[in-house]
């Protein structure tokens, strides 16, 4: 006797968008989140859906096409498009606007569309107030359609019987049956060093992951049934990123309620910038690390030691993990710094949002701005060495006063490597052979698909979410006719 018609994995956005659909089929769903909150990588993102034909697009008069979109995809893949799952990216595409569609209907709230090239035309559409509302609202919709949700509570294996999968073990060892199957929708592996140096190889062991729950545990789960895991040597990463804050900025503390969203909206198409850039800035100090543009312009990075490591215009991000504590700081004189107040030299900028310089950071970030008339000044504000640092100053015009931030440290954001699926979202074992009852989406079934761009992770988060919760609900169906 099975406990539930259809399991959930992981309780992200591919996870919420799983159950949904499965419950919206009338079947019995639970579903498994080892964190204490629903989220996951989502409430950590961005969030950003790049899509085609949605209503923003063409409020805007802005004609588009799944096809150009396809195309547009290629183009940011690059050299590594003989890599990509063509196949995949086509779901991808071909979904979008009714996603879209469906993500409203829940009560999420868009700005957009905002232009990233080598996107042809604006398709970047950005959650408000922040990412905390695809939780909140597809959270929402999990409890109206009777979901059980089970938080702070982990599966660490798949129970198969007579081929098929028919269940999970979870931590602790308490079993649990499905009589359609189970939805590995667990994340990536981005916050798992042994699993980033078995695909990656062991440069990648030291970095520090934006999301320290994503162990990879769903993946670590297909592959002891088998599995082998497509692109895993691609991560998003090692990328600089100044350290958090210790509080939540000011727009991660906003309530993500849809009539919030609808406010933050209303601004966005009213009030002068004047006015929103507060907004703005506050996620953008927060959340996103140096332009290389601080590099080019001569600015140097020194570690804890206030010794300059590395060649700034290198891959300096790789550099960083080696460093003591793992942290370092960018270093400016007074002419860099003036020129870092306006564009089009921005400190760090997100695409659709806005550009932050230096005066922001002072405003927003003052505890990882740092001034100095001179190195010793400087340094007894780092906590460095002063003889150290003055030695690596040397490389920097003689101009007053100067600039240090951070500590900024080197981050994996997330991994590529996902498990490879049909496209019912059914997960490829062994020499090509379906594995029956199983099925994977998110990350954890990106299957090859090359994701590169904004937008494009979380549209395939809720899209292949949906197919593989639809198709595992089907099978209780079939299994009991």
């Amino acid at each position: 006797m099975s406990d539930t018609d259809v399991i959930i994995v992981g309780g992200g956005g591919a996870g919420m968008a799983a159950a949904i659909e499965a419950a919206r089929w009338g079947r019995c769903v639970t579903l498994l989140e080892q964190n204490p909150a629903l989220g996951g990588s989502t409430a950590w993102s961005v969030g950003s859906i790049s899509a085609t034909g949605t209503r923003l697009q063409k409020a805007a008069g802005i004609a588009d096409h799944p096809d150009a979109h396809f195309d547009d995809m290629e183009a940011f893949a690059g050299a590594l498009a003989n890599r990509d799952n063509r196949v995949l990216r086509r779901i991808l595409v071909d979904n979008t606007t009714e996603m879209m569609t469906w993500l409203e209907s829940l009560g999420l709230i868009f700005a957009g569309p905002h232009l990233e090239p080598p996107h042809r035309v604006p398709r970047m559409h950005n959650v408000l107030p922040n990412s905390r509302a695809f939780p909140e609202m597809l959270g929402r919709e999990c409890q109206r359609l009777g979901v059980r949700v089970l938080l702070g509570t982990a599966a660490s294996e798949l129970i198969r019987e007579d081929g098929r999968v028919t269940g999970v073990r979870l931590v602790g060892g308490q079993e649990m049956r499905a009589a359609g199957g189970v939805v590995l929708a667990g994340g990536d592996y981005s916050a798992n060093p042994e699993m980033r140096v078995q695909f990656a190889g062991s440069e990648k062991r030291d970095l520090e992951p934006v999301n320290p729950t994503a162990t990879g545990g769903a993946i670590a789960m297909a592959l002891a049934l088998g599995c082998e895991v497509l692109n895993g040597d691609l991560m998003s990463g090692p990328t600089m990123r100044f350290i958090p804050p210790t509080r939540e900025s000011l727009i991660r503390r906003l309530p993500p309620r849809p009539w919030l969203g609808k406010a933050v909206r209303w601004a966005m198409d009213t009030l002068p910038d004047a006015v929103q850039r507060p907004f703005a800035m506050s996620f953008l100090t927060t959340a996103l690390g140096p332009s290389q543009g601080l590099f080019q312009a001569g600015a140097i990075l020194v570690n804890r030691n206030g010794e300059r490591f590395c060649d700034e215009q290198a891959k300096p991000a790789a550099e960083v993990p080696n460093q003591p504590e793992k942290l370092a700081y960018i270093v400016l004189d007074a002419a860099m710094a003036k020129r870092f107040t306006a564009w089009p030299h921005f400190v760090s900028t997100a695409p659709g949002i806005a550009y932050a310089y230096l005066q922001d950071y002072r405003r927003n970030r003052g505890d990882i701005y740092h001034t100095g008339q001179n190195a010793s000044e400087l340094a007894g504000k780092l906590g460095v060495p002063a003889s150290a640092l003055a030695e690596s100053m040397k490389a920097l015009p003689a101009g007053h006063p100067y600039i240090a931030l951070g500590p900024i440290r080197s981050y994996v954001v997330f991994t590529e490597g996902g498990v490879p699926v049909t496209e019912r979202l059914e997960v490829i074992g062994l020499e090509g052979a379906l594995i029956p009852g199983l099925y994977a989406a998110g990350s954890t079934g990106q299957g090859g698909l090359l994701l590169e761009g904004h937008g494009h992770h979380l549209a395939w988060a809720f899209i292949s979410g949906r197919i593989a919760g639809r198709n595992a609900a089907h099978q209780v169906a079939m299994r009991s006719g």
